[in-house]
């Protein structure tokens, strides 16, 4: 089964950690993802731009409205992410519980399992 692990967490926190804090953060991260690539569980990955970078295109009085930024009003926004093959979504929740922001709660992961191609069936 996959699933995506949504990366959630506060824009600019890595500049506020010490050197010391960023390469055990970083490091916690490449060690999860070779262990992840190892057991074959590691679907992909991929971290986002600045949420300042992000458009959203929602329907507005009859037509799309455009806007500068995320839509979601609050202090973290949606970082990266993870796609896990694992057995089962206990496994799952493992691997985000051990991801370096939520160890050392700078962040959140939102553990989703993906759709099956056929539809809304998992």
């Amino acid at each position: 089964m996959k699933y995506m692990l949504l990366i959630w967490n506060r824009p600019g926190f890595v500049e506020e950690l010490s050197e010391e804090e960023r390469t055990a953060i970083f490091g916690g991260v490449d060690q999860i993802m070779k262990e992840l690539t190892e057991s074959g569980e590691l679907v992909g990955g991929e971290a986002l731009a600045h949420p300042s970078q992000t458009r959203t295109v929602q329907s507005r009085a009859g037509g799309v409205e455009i806007t500068d930024g995320p839509f979601v009003e609050s202090k973290e926004q949606f970082a990266g992410y993870l796609m896990v093959d694992c057995e089962t979504p206990e496994r799952a929740a493992e691997i985000a519980a051990s991801w370096p922001d939520v160890q050392r709660g700078f962040g959140v992961l939102e553990v989703r399992p993906v759709m099956a191609e056929a539809g809304t069936e998992m």
